[in-house]
């Protein structure tokens, strides 16, 4: 399975740069409101996605053939926390995570500055995760495969 992941990596970071929607001009005029192309683009994947789910769900199994257990989890401070620094990071670097790698690739030094960020974020969030479940009223931090 580990292959057939890696393929469809490539596969969505193929897409992501023939598609133009890892540029990081592409990205500002979206959120400059000046093109919304990549409004559509996101909103196809929604659907796609939802339709996906709904599949997955009526079929109750994995390919592997585990069962399926999709439970909603509640809102909390952290998700709408989480959700701006996301967006306030995706507005200024021009990229969410898998464009960042598709720019990496691409060669774009500007990525590896975006990648640093990313990664010092995530850093700085497993540190700080102990204080903020407290004052965000957020849950366990899962750490493991299907913990969470």
């Amino acid at each position: 399975m580990t292959l057939l992941y890696l393929a469809l990596g490539v596969v969505f970071g193929f897409i992501l740069s023939r598609s133009g929607a890892a540029d990081y001009d592409y990205i500002q005029r979206m959120f400059l409101f000046e093109s919304f192309q990549l409004y559509g683009i996101i909103g196809t994947a929604v659907i796609v996605t939802a339709a996906g789910m709904a599949a997955i769900k009526r079929h109750g199994r994995t390919l592997m053939g585990r069962p399926i257990e999709i439970e909603l989890k509640p809102l909390h401070r952290g998700n709408v926390l989480g959700g701006l620094i996301f967006g306030v990071g995706w507005s200024v670097a021009g990229m969410c995570p898998g464009p960042i790698f598709v720019n990496v690739g691409e060669g774009k030094l500007y990525a590896l500055a975006a990648l640093a960020g990313a990664l010092a974020g995530t850093a700085l969030f497993g540190a700080a995760y102990p204080r903020l479940q407290g004052w965000l009223r957020m849950p366990p931090l899962a750490v493991g495969p299907g913990e969470g």
